[in-house]
């Protein structure tokens, strides 16, 4: 009696603030399987009644927040997850509850629903959560029964990896993160990269990936590849790349990957990082996995932010980062989304200052020798702390984006965009006094040269979705551009002598992609089960261009000094501003055409098997492939399933590998061991000198992947996944060694080229082997009735082996057995110069107004190993960097419902890289820690935010 009346009470008061879609038979949505649906689009309330009839699950939803709103048009065979998922979408709506067969929907930022049925829900006698009684068909006079089971939190359900039916992470057949734009805020980091570095196991961030442009690209590599080996998507759309390129760096270098800040952080919902190979659904690029980020939608309301924080040490490093989101509904059927982002941060710095100049022939003296013979009187006086840069470097960014979407008599049009400027200031090396370039009546005390980026990047997407005949279509329009102006200030040429402009137009890039898609997806019950036929075209045009520079940025002057009576020829070119000359500039497109069939057979609700096939051609010299990959998970018990996969993929070669050319100055250990900065020219793979040396057209990168694993849920809510993984690629594009000496001095003048530099180029040099382990769990529980605990924990074990290394074209061994292709310090950046392990473990602990969020990361040991030198000990120049425990904190308060606020620290117990005296260089003071590790080389950093909510 006493449950049929507690049933009588529960009832009362969810009709207060809701109204109940009875089902014909109610389940719990987590175990009901993929069925048919045809709803119409209709008001909110109508539609909820014939889901509940064709799903047999309960709905609960506020009917005074509805009553404007109107659902979209679903059909085929999905699960009721994937169903209510569309039907909802842009409403507003969202699942604030799930569970038992009954689902709770709330109107975005109120919770009034949701506290109803916690309230709804109390048993009286033992104080237990339970959850709201679920209405099925009954007899006449017949009360429903209370259900005693405790509410659960709805399954995350993912789009990504699964075409056409959305599962959940759980029952996915591939493994997959997702990332609440929640944990994202919570871990301080200012932009979309640095947070998943922190997030996801197997995603690695440099600090800095290395000098030049390599500092401004937000670059990171998922198991162990290349930036540009994941695919980067935005609400399941390709994301066009950046224009700039990883030059002269350390790690990945070559690569050119989309640029993740570029999207405003305020636009995120959450990020859904698939850790397997996908290129037959999704295409090039697609070899270690896909990021998908899905932009907010229907948020009825909005938030701002600021944060501010700075370095423990030397109270530099500062950032500012200024956030909006903002959702309204367009008519009766539609939505918009508008997001901004601005953030600034200035420069950090961990040099130290240079020993005195004691004796005439020390490497530290600044200045030329008085008379010869004598130290400089002004070394007594100098600023010895003479490298400034050696930290972050300053930037100015601003985000903008939207997503919208209206229904149309039951087709959806649908846009979203972002329009982002970024300016970058990389300060450059020191350039002492008695440099060749300082010209003494020019920069009597040396001079930093400075190279300015302004950024220009945009894109924008329209497109229609609708349903035909049992088949639902998407055609879409995607536009990406980025454009890079370049300009040297503080500089000069100092070939042309003291007449040389101290600002120069150094030259642009810009890259453009245009993606043109037909996805069509339809379910169909066979064989006791269901499967989902998926399918599409696309058509894809790339384009990239050089942009020549001012003649002044480039051009060779003959101007030359006399100090201490000796002649000084000064090298051509704006320091650290060498221009793209008439002959580096230049443009390249291409058209790609693809076609894909993706097939998910789920035979019963405990199998799922898929199948994927792809053809991709180039109108370039990447000509035509196709690839292929295979999925099962197959549950054994409730709590036990297996999953794996086989795959192949590839990636064309960038166009920007293909045509691009710069001059840049780079530290570089010679063969007796001197640390030198060199000049040194990327050359196009199709130019003559690179032909000279040895180069030839690039070819697609291809790739075969294997994984296994299995999911496991022990006990209530807590999550458990395990995956191995084998990652084969051949033909991988890299940089070559750096090239420099007579030899190939004669062949760069021959070919027009100045004899002061070096050379290097693009080719399809090594085949590599990666394999690892990723595991993840998570758990969430309550401690007794006053605080509710969320557990995440994740490790990655990966290790990068060299299989093949291309052997020397005929063009460099003939030069002798100095010269070699693929050397050994660029073979440590791909095998040895990341963390092979990393382990996290992070807590978000509730309690009333009181949020903590705290995050303890592990970064494993690893090793820069150094070309070898001559003398007794040539390995003197190899670095070996230990384990590191890295913390973060974050604790929030909501001062009120509308306001919280919130301070933390990431790396709270300042903690540094080893120090190393290996690769320290004097001279500058700096290089003392590796700039290659994900939790950086500033030390500690703190910060305070305050958000509001309206």
């Amino acid at each position: 009696m006493k449950r049929r009346n507690r049933s009588l009470i529960i009832a009362a008061i969810l009709s207060s603030t809701a109204i109940v879609a009875d089902p014909v038979a109610a389940q719990a949505t987590t175990k009901v399987s993929a069925r048919s649906f045809d709803i119409p689009a209709q008001s909110v309330a109508s539609a909820m009644s014939v889901f509940a009839r064709q799903s047999g699950v309960q709905i609960l939803f506020p009917y005074d927040r509805v009553r404007n709103m109107r659902t979209h048009t679903i059909s085929g065979i999905m699960t009721p997850e994937a169903a209510l998922s569309q039907m909802i979408e842009g409403t507003g709506l969202k699942v604030a509850r799930s569970g038992n067969g009954v689902v709770a929907l709330a109107a975005t930022g109120d919770t009034n629903m949701a506290t109803a049925i916690r309230k709804a829900s109390l048993d009286v006698e033992g104080g237990r959560a339970a959850a709201p009684a679920p209405i099925a068909a009954q007899a006449p006079g017949q009360q429903p029964e209370a259900a005693d089971a405790t509410i659960d939190e709805p399954e995350t359900v993912i789009v990504t990896g699964s075409r056409g039916i959305q599962r959940s992470v759980a029952k996915s057949p591939t493994p997959i993160d997702v990332i609440s734009a929640t944990e994202l805020e919570k871990t301080g980091k200012p932009g979309v990269l640095a947070a998943l570095n922190s997030l996801v196991p197997s995603f690695n961030v440099p600090t800095r990936a290395g000098g030049g442009t390599s500092t401004v690209i937000s670059t990171g590599g998922l198991r162990g590849l290349n930036p540009d080996q994941t695919l980067i998507l935005v609400n399941g759309k390709r994301r066009h790349k950046t224009s700039l390129i990883n030059a002269v760096s350390s790690l990945y270098n070559g690569s050119v990957p989309a640029d993740l800040d570029m999207i405003p952080t305020s636009a995120v919902d959450h990020i859904e990082v698939l850790r397997d190979g996908a290129a037959a659904q999704y295409g090039s690029d697609a070899i270690a996995g896909v990021i998908n980020i899905i932009l907010k939608h229907g948020t009825n309301g909005g938030s701002a932010s600021f944060t501010a924080g700075q370095n423990m040490d030397r109270s530099d490093g500062e950032n500012y980062l200024a956030q909006l989101s903002y959702g309204m509904k367009l008519g009766d059927a539609g939505f918009a989304d508008v997001f901004v982002n601005l953030k600034k941060q200035q420069a950090s710095n961990r040099a130290v200052p240079i020993a005195g100049c004691t004796t005439l022939a020390a490497s530290t003296c600044l200045y030329y020798r008085a008379g010869d013979t004598a130290i400089d009187p002004r070394e007594a006086s100098a600023d010895r702390l003479v490298t400034k840069n050696y930290g972050a470097f300053p930037t100015r960014q601003m985000n903008l984006g939207y997503n919208a979407g209206y229904d149309i008599g039951g087709v959806q049009v649908y846009s979203f965009g972002t329009y982002s400027q970024r300016n970058s200031q990389l300060d450059f090396t020191f350039r002492y006094p008695n440099n060749a370039a300082s010209l003494p009546n020019v920069y009597p005390d040396g001079f930093r040269p400075r190279l300015n980026i302004s950024e220009e990047d945009f894109e924008f997407a329209l497109g229609v979705k609708g349903t035909l005949s049992g088949w639902n279509w998407d055609l879409s329009s995607t536009y990406g551009s980025n454009r890079a102006g370049q300009y040297g200030s503080n500089t000069l040429n100092p070939s042309l002598g003291p007449t040389s402009p101290h600002d120069v137009y150094v030259g642009t890039l810009k890259s453009t992609e245009w993606v043109n898609s037909l996805d069509i997806t339809r379910g169909y019950a066979l064989g006791g089960g269901n499967l989902q036929v998926s399918g599409g075209l696309q058509h894809r045009l790339e384009t990239y261009a050089v942009m020549a520079g001012e003649l002044a940025s480039y051009q060779a002057g003959t101007y030359t000094y006399v100090v201490n009576g000796r002649t000084i020829r000064p090298a051509p070119g704006a320091q650290a501003a060498a221009g793209f000359t008439p002959a580096d500039a230049g443009s390249k497109k291409r058209n790609n055409i693809a076609a894909y069939v993706d097939l998910a057979y789920d035979p019963t609700p405990n199998t799922t098997i898929g199948v994927a096939g792809r053809f991709e051609h180039y109108d370039d010299a990447s000509g035509d492939t196709a690839i292929g990959k295979a999925n099962i998970r197959q549950a054994i018990t409730p709590w036990l399933a297996l999953r794996g996969a086989v795959s192949s993929g590839f990636r064309a070669p960038a166009l920007a590998q293909q045509i691009y050319a710069s001059t840049t100055g780079q530290f570089r250990n010679l063969p007796d061991g001197t640390l030198n900065l060199l000049q040194i020219k990327t050359l196009p793979v199709g130019s003559p000198a690179a032909i000279a040396l040895g180069a030839t057209p690039l070819k697609p990168e291809t790739s075969t992947n294997f994984s296994a694993g299995f999911v496991l849920n022990p006990i209530h809510n807590l999550n458990i996944t395990v995956d191995g993984y084998q990652v084969s690629v051949k033909d991988r594009i890299a940089i070559t060694s750096t090239l420099t000496g007579t030899a190939v001095s004669n062949i760069l003048v021959a070919n027009g080229l100045s004899p002061d530099i070096s050379a290097q180029y693009y080719t399809n040099a090594i085949d590599t082997r990666t394999r690892g382990i990723d595991v993840v769990a998570s758990y969430r529980h309550k401690i007794a009735n006053f605080a509710t605990m969320s557990w995440n924990i994740g490790y990655n074990y990966n290790q990068t082996d060299i299989t093949h290394i291309k052997a020397n074209p005929s063009q460099l061994a003939a030069l002798g057995t100095n010269f070699v292709l693929f050397d050994r310090l660029s073979q440590s950046n791909l095998t040895t110069n990341l963390p092979r392990t990393k382990l996290f473990i992070g807590n978000l602990t509730t309690l009333g107004k009181f949020t903590v969020n705290t995050r303890v990361v592990r970064y494993g040991k690893f090793d820069g190993i150094a070309n070898l030198v001559a003398g007794a000990n040539p390995t003197a120049n190899d670095r070996h960097f230990s384990a590191k425990w890295i913390t973060d904190l974050e604790v929030g308060y909501d001062l009120t419902p509308k306001i919280n606020l919130a301070v933390g620290s990431n790396n709270l117990f300042n903690v540094y890289p080893d120090y190393t005296t290996a690769s320290f260089n004097a001279t500058l003071g700096s290089s003392q820690y590796p700039t290659t590790g994900g939790y950086g080389f500033t030390g500690g950093y703190y910060y305070g935010r305050v958000t509001v909510g309206f």
